[in-house]
């Protein structure tokens, strides 16, 4: 989405009363009027409320209409793949979670037996530019020439944030798991922001090699 398609902006805490602020805000969308209906002091009480109004079942009631608040995850979610730190998307951002997405993949190498499993979130093409949030190896893979085995990557993100990954050899079943906490190792807003800027600038850049036998290759579903 571009400031373009933004319908409203509303203005929310204290702070945005100072006019310098609203006149920076203002120019930033193109001199669009701002949202003034909601007090902003009183804004995220507000939200709170309809969240819990939510939670406590009073959206089935029809108690605050159709209105719905998602979480969602705020970068990409993928693995490093190639030799060259490329980075596989498993759940895109801005997915709503709760979410559960399965990838394929297979093996770079003849007769590779283990792979490792490197987890990231963010926006770059490469895993350079990304926030490594864990590391697993899943071994037992049965020799094969390379891309023969099926290997099973899942996502299973909670809803509480906690994200579950786990990879499985299709033909015998073999697989290992790691979990990550939603703040265990995760990005700050404003290094969210930071990255996301930065992905957009890196687009197109050439990648360094990864000398590595253990790397896996995404498969097109």
């Amino acid at each position: 989405m571009d400031k373009s398609s933004v319908h409203d902006v509303v203005l929310v805490g204290g702070s945005t009363r100072i006019p310098r602020v609203q006149s920076m805000i203002r120019e930033f969308f193109d001199g669009k009027e701002l949202f003034r209906s909601i007090n902003p002091d009183e804004a995220v009480a507000y939200g709170a409320a309809i969240q819990a109004c939510i939670l406590s079942g009073g959206a089935v009631s029809g108690a605050v209409g159709d209105m719905v608040l998602l979480d969602v995850t705020p970068l990409s979610l993928g693995i490093e793949v190639n030799l060259n730190y490329t980075m596989s998307v498993v759940i895109p951002r801005n997915t709503a979670i709760p979410t559960k997405q399965t990838k394929r993949f297979t093996t770079l190498f003849d007769n590779q037996v283990t792979c490792t499993i490197k987890v990231y979130e963010g926006e770059c093409a490469s895993t350079k530019g990304n926030n490594l949030l864990g590391v697993f190896l899943l071994s037992g893979i049965p020799p094969a020439p390379r891309g023969v085995p099926v290997i099973l990557v899942i996502f299973d993100i909670d809803v509480n944030g906690v994200m579950n990954v786990s990879a499985e050899e299709r033909s015998t079943g073999r697989r290992n798991n790691i979990v990550i906490a939603s703040r265990t190792g995760r990005l700050r807003k404003e290094e969210i922001e930071r990255m996301v800027g930065e992905a957009e600038k890196r687009k197109g850049k050439g990648m360094a090699k990864l000398v590595e036998r253990q790397a896996l290759l995404a498969l097109e579903a």
